[in-house]
């Protein structure tokens, strides 16, 4: 298999991080119809789909959080990839180590030792970056999408059928109000954190760590008078948010210089974070180990000895003070 250029590394642009757009964006449906974009013919049943993620990845963490919020895990299973992503990208090396420390569980679909290999069986010019999530149809053997907020849009709804759960976090009266935030999470702080870690310049560098911190700045305020984002109901946005956020003080703080503040210096922001974390079945979509080996262990360019550093150690089961401040 050919090597790959590195993801973040591509994507840079006169000093300046710019994120390639996702490429595979079919949907599954409740009935097999087409989506919003793509072709027809992905029905949502069960055990035909696969995700295929990093724990590391924020955005793949996203699949696996709805996966759990609307009990999808039996109906769709996940191979983790190793946190170590060098040259040919996303690897599924693993063995008992690495699957008790990190939670790796090798490519559980076939014999793949990249996860390149699967993009290149699904489309051999394929030019694109090789990322995580990939949601992956078993029945026809290709990829779906690769697209981590459209990903979650099928989880939240194509589903409940199936499942009967009808929790939704992307609700109709809301939906002009969740995609406002969302352009600003996004840009700002789920972006923001890599736009300031892999500028190549001191002025990209500077402007995106300033924009991060202001908009963490406006979270904290809004936080301040409501409980979610989106007042009172918890929705998509607080979930796109908060995986960012449990990196935060781990690893954007020190590998990526976003430190102004550490997420303990934002009150607001940092018992929202405690709250989501402790919500039923949040905790166990964490693992901090990996995250932490693959920012430290993979941005050679960064941290040229891939040092992990010690500490972090934060205590997230601690009672947090939403329940008073909003009940």
């Amino acid at each position: 298999m050919k090597e790959l250029t590195s993801n973040w590394k591509s994507s840079i642009k006169s000093g300046e991080y710019k994120r390639k757009d996702s490429q595979f964006r079919h949907w599954v449906t409740a009935d097999g119809s087409t989506g919003p974009s793509g072709d027809a013919g992905f029905k949502a049943e069960a055990d035909r789909y696969h995700l295929f993620v990093s724990l590391a990845c924020p955005w793949a963490h996203r699949t696996l959080i709805f996966r759990q919020l609307k009990g999808l895990a039996s109906l769709i299973s996940v191979s983790v990839v190793h946190p170590d992503m060098h040259a040919k990208g996303w690897s599924f090396d693993h063995d008992e180590t690495t699957q008790a420390l990190y939670g790796t569980t090798g490519d559980t679909l076939g014999q793949s030792e990249f996860l390149a290999e699967k993009y290149f069986a699904n489309d051999t010019g394929y030019q694109g970056n090789i990322t995580v999530p990939v949601l992956w149809d078993k029945k026809t053997g290709s990829i779906v999408n690769n697209e981590s907020s459209e990903i979650i849009r099928m989880l939240n709804q194509a589903f409940n059928s199936l499942t009967g759960n009808t929790l939704d976090y992307y609700p109709q009266a809301l939906r002009n109000e969740i995609d406002e935030i969302n352009e600003l999470v996004y840009h700002k702080i789920n972006n923001g954190v890599y736009k300031s870690g892999f500028a190549t310049s001191q002025g990209a560098y500077e402007r995106n760590v300033s924009a991060l911190f202001d908009a963490l700045d406006i979270v904290e305020q809004r936080l301040s008078q409501q409980r979610y984002l989106v007042g009172e109901t918890i929705t998509e946005a607080d979930w796109r948010l908060w995986t960012t956020l449990i990196r935060f003080d781990a690893v954007y703080h020190t590998h990526f210089k976003c430190n102004l503040k550490q997420l303990n210096e934002f009150p607001n922001i940092y018992q929202y974070m405690l709250e989501l974390y402790q919500m039923q079945g949040i905790a166990e979509t964490v693992n901090m180990a990996h995250i932490k080996r693959h920012y430290y262990a993979s941005h050679l360019a960064i941290n040229p000895y891939g040092i992990v550093p010690v500490g972090h150690e934060q205590d997230w089961s601690i009672p947090h003070s939403r329940d008073a401040q909003f009940n």
